[in-house]
């Protein structure tokens, strides 16, 4: 009886056409057909990046992909290690919604948050400007050490808008806290992210510091068309696939 012939790995070369889609559904299918379960580590970026035909920047990308939605950890100098099992289909499926609504959801953080730093200009208390300079401190730490600075970042937006001293503003920010924190965590995972982003948040704490709103709300949606550049956004287009 002649034996069935294996199906193709899933960690083979990549068409163009969709490679976002392709590589997170690789991945997937790869964590499913390996076995792996959560707290076990997936293979390095280098190697995967081998064996998919596609860049390591892409296989990168691909991978806060699946962080942001709770699947990985990428812990650093360690790997990337699985969290959780998912579903290859509704993997995809999350990555494109999400694609399709960052756009939305930069406009939104530009709406809320270059007003919310211009109030914080004009309201800041000394206590205010502790907590915003604590928060440098420990975004500059995080990056320091080799990290993305995640923390610091968060508790950087949480004091300015503390600062601002309006309370409906804050709570649509916390309205919006889950879409916002992906927005951060997929920009501060870009290459040679996390140091620009603290400098154009010592550009904002500066303003903010001086007392400048008009300063301050030109710092702030320069930092917004910073974080607005995401490869999510560019996945597709010519010469950013490999």
């Amino acid at each position: 009886m002649a034996q069935s012939r294996p199906g193709p790995s899933p960690l083979r070369p990549v068409p163009r056409p969709r490679l976002y889609e392709q590589l997170v559904g690789r991945l997937v299918a790869h964590i499913e057909d390996s076995g792996l379960q959560p707290g076990q580590r997936l293979p390095t970026e280098r190697d995967l990046a081998r064996r998919l035909g596609v860049s390591r920047a892409s296989v990168a990308q691909a991978v806060v992909a699946l962080e942001v939605q709770g699947v990985v950890s990428v812990r650093h100098g360690d790997g990337i290690y699985l969290l959780r099992m998912v579903d290859r289909r509704e993997s995809v499926q999350e990555l494109v919604k999400r694609r399709q609504q960052l756009p939305d959801i930069l406009e939104a953080r530009e709406a809320i948050e270059v007003k919310i730093t211009a109030l914080a200009a004009e309201r800041r208390t000394e206590a205010d400007l502790r907590a915003i300079e604590a928060a440098l401190d420990l975004m500059e730490q995080e990056v320091a050490a080799g990290e993305h600075g995640f923390d610091g970042d968060m508790a950087f937006h949480s004091a300015v808008t503390t600062a601002a001293h309006n309370d409906v503003l804050a709570g649509l920010m916390e309205l919006l806290a889950t879409a916002i924190a992906e927005t951060r965590r997929e920009s501060l995972s870009q290459p040679g992210r996390p140091p620009k982003s603290l400098a154009g948040h010592r550009r904002i704490a500066e303003a903010i510091r001086m007392g400048d709103p008009n300063a301050a709300t030109r710092a702030a949606r320069r930092h917004i068309q910073l974080v607005a550049d995401v490869a999510l956004l560019k996945w597709g287009e010519d010469g950013n696939d490999r």
